[in-house]
């Protein structure tokens, strides 16, 4: 992936005061990116989540899961 196409991905992850609680959602949804992280940890898919979520693409998740990668690097070693 191109780092143009990873940028454009992490657009579509925000952080509203006045939606979710101020907690990261896709754009354009009320879906929490937690959501989707807890859906792939219990083992749905992509397609299961988009199935289940009928607002989100494959596109939705996989910038959550960019949205978490970039948390992982911001948090220090311990």
């Amino acid at each position: 992936m191109t780092d143009t196409a990873y940028r454009r991905l992490l657009k579509r992850v925000v952080i509203r005061p006045d939606v979710c609680g101020g907690e990261p959602c896709i754009q354009g949804t009320r879906i929490n990116v937690a959501v989707i992280l807890d859906s792939l940890a219990e083992g749905l898919s992509p397609k299961e989540i988009t199935n289940h979520f009928p607002p989100l693409t494959e596109q939705d998740v996989r910038a959550a899961v960019a949205d978490a990668a970039e948390l992982a690097r911001k948090v220090p070693a311990a």
